[in-house]
This record gives C-alpha cells, structure tokens and sequence, in this order.
C-alpha cells in the first residue's frame, strides 16, 4: 500500500493554511493519501512517501518554522520526493515572482542535499485588520490564483506517482 503524503505548512495568519489544504483536497482527488500538518507540529517523516512543503516570505526571508523544518528533516527528506511552495508577491508581476523566487531558492540553497522534484511561487495575502501599525495602514492584497494552485498540485501528483512507480 502507497505510503501517505504530509502536506506540511508555516503561516501567520493562515492564508498557506488555505492554500496547503487546497493542494491537498487537490492530491485526494488524484487518490493519494494525504495528511495536512503545520510545519512547527509534524513530528517524524517516516510514515510519509513524499513530503510538500509551504511557507509565507516575510521581509525577504521564508517562514521559520519552513526553514526549520527542511533542517530537522533533512536526511528524510533527502530520500523521498519533495515539493516545495512559497506565497510572498502581492502582486503577480513577473519582476515580483521572480524576486520571491531569489528569496526561495536562498532558504533552499542551505540544504544542499534537498533536490525539490517541484517549486512554485504563490501569491500572498495582506489583510490590514490582521496587522499592527503601521502595516494596518496598507492596501489588502491578495494575490493567489487558485487555479495556478490547483494545477501546480496536479503536477506534483504526476510527479509523486511516477517516483512511486520507479521505488
């Protein structure tokens, strides 16, 4: 029998929370067992085939508790297929992905051995009446296209039965 999925996430305010279990109804509709966890709480990988990971940038920085996950993990992590998402641009221009992209690939870029069989930049949320000040002063935002959600999930789904089929 397939081993599970963990779907695993770090937020703040929740938005990658959305858009984690939307990539995980996503790999259900493709009949892959799937657990959705937060980053901070998912204890050890071993009952899992495959692992997606996501967490917010924030000032330039991937969530901690994403970057804390891939250190803790990292031996597991480097023998099963793993895909990985960050939600950051508020705007979905290419200059804006692309600069989310760079902060990404930094956090990623500190574990050598983990080789993402997938990764995708999101949009992000800001909802002012979430915030202190003066971030309660800006514009609320949000940038996620579902349907780029949807289809990256379709595509990690190929991709996680096809290193099945290989194991």
């Amino acid at each position: 029998m397939p081993q599970p999925i963990l779907v695993a996430y770090a937020t703040k305010r929740e938005s990658t929370h959305e858009v984690a279990d939307t990539v995980a109804a996503r790999l259900c509709e493709h009949g892959l067992e799937v657990d959705v966890r937060s980053a901070r709480e998912a204890g050890t990988l071993a009952p899992y085939g495959a692992v997606v990971l996501g967490g917010a940038l924030y000032a330039g920085r991937w969530h901690s508790d994403a970057r804390r996950f891939l250190a803790k993990h990292r031996d597991d992590l480097a023998r099963i297929p793993v895909a990985v998402f960050a939600m950051g641009p508020l705007k979905l221009e290419p200059k804006d992905v692309e600069g989310s992209r760079r902060q990404l690939d930094h956090a990623l870029a500190k574990e050598r051995e983990l080789e993402p069989v997938s990764v995708a930049i999101f949009g992000g949320v800001i909802d002012p009446a979430k915030l202190r000040f003066p971030f309660n002063r800006m514009d609320a935002a949000d940038a996620r296209d579902w349907e780029a959600i949807r289809s990256w999930a379709d595509e990690i789904a190929s991709r996680f039965e096809a290193a099945r089929a290989v194991a």
